[in-house]
């Protein structure tokens, strides 16, 4: 294997595809265990999705030669200081997407962090003994998980950057 900085972020890309297609696979299946199956593979996917965002990082902070171009986690390049220090338009471009709640790659970013924090019970309704035997129920407690289609829209987003980041970089 080479070792260039950009054959991570494509090996991270590629193994991002094939979860995603396990995780098809495992949706049309009627194995005993689907549901753990495609559970297994959001995760995957979100993992590769995660790995293959600090790959692009990777990319940008060596080819500028950053003094954080071997930063473990995304977050640790994705800030305003090491932009401050070191402007580029490609580092620029992935801080603003990071930044702003509503975009692809901050839910990446929330959706990968979410991974670590532990299952919790669903919330109870505070029973007020005055009241009747009636439980309150809410439905919108749980969010949704995370489709397929999500990610991988997310990974063609990254992957597109990826590649349009690329041909700016590259030294004619």
């Amino acid at each position: 294997m080479a070792h260039e900085l950009y054959t991570r972020t494509n090996q991270k890309l590629y193994f991002a595809g094939l979860a995603l297609e396990s995780w098809r696979k495992a949706e049309e299946g009627r194995a005993m265990n689907a549901q753990a199956l495609v559970q297994a593979e959001r995760e995957a996917a979100l993992f590769h999705l995660y790995g293959a965002l600090l790959g692009l990082c990777h990319e940008i902070a060596g080819y500028y030669r950053l003094p954080e171009a071997n930063a473990p986690r995304p977050e640790m390049l994705l800030t305003a200081d090491v932009l401050a220090a070191a402007p580029s338009p490609e580092l620029s471009e992935l801080v603003e997407l990071a930044q702003q709640q509503e975009t692809w790659l901050a839910e990446l970013l929330v959706a990968y962090g979410a991974l670590f924090l532990p299952p919790q019970a669903p919330k109870k309704a505070k029973v007020d003994p005055t009241l009747p035997l009636i439980e309150a129920v809410s439905v919108d407690d749980e969010p949704p998980a995370l489709s397929r289609a999500t990610l991988e829209e997310w990974r063609q987003h990254l992957k597109n950057l990826a590649l349009r980041f690329r041909e700016a970089l590259s030294e004619c």
